[in-house]
């Protein structure tokens, strides 16, 4: 089946830079973490006498997903929540299990990015819903046939370790073929990172980019790691000065003292929307409908950003640090050419760099 070869492939940059492979099935109402911060929720949030639960699989860190369910119980404190987390292939090949057996147990997916979710929507595994939160969220983050919808803006740019690199004349990824910046580089692998394989095959479509900018790194000493993390690791230890990097990692990093500088790099922002849909025939499909609605509206986006993420609700701001969703200028690309050339870009990235 042409979808298996790239859904389980490892699509979230939120999954391989986030989250563990150990799995959990448990109420998160008894388990989240302790204080949502938002002080918003609890004042203005009107509860609801809605009754009931609902199973939710997602590839969200663990106290992620519990400091938003706890949010949600809030305000719909009557509506249990039963999670399954696990990263984004375990989640999906879970999924399709169930499936073969003809009972999907989830009720909604929360998991890492469009391309998922249109392999989902191809599957015939989602159910239309439109949120009546959808009003407040940009269009391009909702699917067409509103089968799903982005819950944040995780985008990868530029982070630079400032005690070793200079930062001021970095632009954009043009910038990191400098000669002031030789041996400097490191960028996750697209062998290893489905969220580093898209982001190769996006930007080997851009006129300004193409596989140039790869020769060209590599001629510059580029190092190749493996997931965020590596990246992450290796420009707080000093190893390396700029990375390839998500970037509520690297704004993490930087107010916990660290001396990292992110930057949105000129040629756009390669970036990933969670996005949150229902399972096509699900259960207790109006319980999940409640859930969608808390994660896009006003209270859930605010959780959002409280996490460190940009949130995806127009008019509630980012984290400190970070730009809002109207601020970012996103890298155009072809969606279905990046999908037909997904795996000879990954082919020719090994032979460049001998991987």
């Amino acid at each position: 089946m042409k979808w298996n070869k790239w859904i389980f492939a490892g699509m979230s940059a939120l999954t391989l830079a986030a989250c563990g492979t150990a799995d959990t099935t448990e109420s998160v109402e008894d388990s989240a973490a302790n204080g949502v911060s938002s002080e918003a929720i609890s004042e203005t949030a009107a509860t609801t006498d809605a009754s009931g639960s609902f199973t939710l699989y997602t590839s969200q860190p663990e106290q992620d997903i519990a400091q938003l369910v706890e949010g949600f119980n809030e305000v719909y404190p009557n509506i249990q929540v039963e999670v399954f987390r696990s990263g984004t292939e375990e989640v999906l090949s879970k999924v399709m299990a169930e499936k073969e057996t003809g009972d999907i147990l989830a009720d909604a997916l929360l998991v890492s990015d469009s391309f998922t979710f249109e392999g989902l929507a191809e599957e015939e595994l989602l159910q239309a819903y439109e949120s009546p939160e959808f009003a407040a969220i940009p269009a391009e983050y909702i699917d067409d046939e509103n089968l799903y919808a982005g819950t944040k803006v995780i985008a990868t740019g530029i982070a630079v370790n400032t005690d070793r690199v200079d930062a001021s004349g970095i632009t954009g990824y043009q910038s990191l073929t400098d000669a002031a910046y030789a041996d400097q580089v490191m960028i996750p692998s697209p062998l290893y990172s489905g969220a580093a394989s898209l982001n190769l095959s996006i930007m080997t479509q851009q006129d300004s980019l193409g596989w140039e900018l790869y020769e060209n790194l590599k001629a510059n000493g580029l190092f190749v790691g493996q997931g965020n993390g590596t990246v992450r690791d290796a420009l707080l230890n000093g190893q390396k000065g700029i990375g390839m990097l998500v970037d509520y990692m690297a704004n993490r990093a930087r107010i916990d003292g660290a001396p990292i500088a992110f930057i949105y790099p000129e040629e756009g922002a390669l970036y990933v929307t969670e996005p949150i849909g229902i399972i096509n025939g699900a259960d207790n499909a109006d319980m999940a409908e409640f859930f969608v609605d808390y994660i896009l509206s006003e209270e859930g986006q605010t959780v959002t950003s409280e996490m460190g993420y940009t949130p995806v609700r127009e008019g509630i701001a980012a984290p400190e640090g970070l730009k809002g969703v109207d601020e970012i200028t996103p890298m155009a690309f072809d969606e279905a050419k990046v999908m037909e050339t997904r795996e000879a870009d990954k082919e020719q990235f090994a032979e460049i760099f001998g991987q």
